[in-house]
């Protein structure tokens, strides 16, 4: 049995709205302005979602099944490189926490568990997660993400 004991949780507090969030997690259109990315799915229970560059070739990077949707407060999503779906060993998976603060801000927690630990996924999104949720946060509070 594979040790998926890993995990790595981030949390950061935008100046917008829970829908606005849950938009730029789910619309392709919003995520590609931020992300460099489009997340692609119904987004329904069981629906099967991509991680689809946007540039020129459109290479499928990540895949997974949506396991849970509460819109626009909670989406938990399976995780797997495009290169190894389908291994249960591989996949990892995603919870987004929106929740609307007092103070007019979101509370956006995005846990990335079911990680292997010292694997190169793990180290990925340890860097990769800060940085897509920073230039989220700029796109959303100023109209411009960050060059990714």
């Amino acid at each position: 049995m594979t040790d998926k004991s890993a995990s790595f949780v981030y949390v950061t507090y935008i100046r917008t709205t829970p829908e606005k969030v849950y938009e730029a997690i789910t619309s392709p259109e919003v995520a590609r302005r931020y992300w460099g990315h489009e997340n692609v799915s119904e987004w329904t229970p069981g629906a099967k979602w991509e991680h689809i560059r946007a540039n020129e070739e459109r290479p499928i990077e990540i895949v997974g099944k949506v396991i849970e949707t509460d819109p626009p407060r909670r989406l938990v999503i399976t995780w797997s490189a495009a290169s190894k779906a389908g291994d249960p060993n591989e996949e990892s998976r995603v919870t987004f926490d929106i929740e609307e603060t007092d103070e007019g801000m979101v509370k956006l927690v995005v846990t990335h568990d079911q990680l292997q630990p010292g694997s190169g996924m793990e180290k990925g999104v340890s860097k990769g997660w800060p940085l897509v949720l920073s230039s989220m946060k700029s796109f959303l509070e100023t109209g411009q993400g960050m060059d990714l």
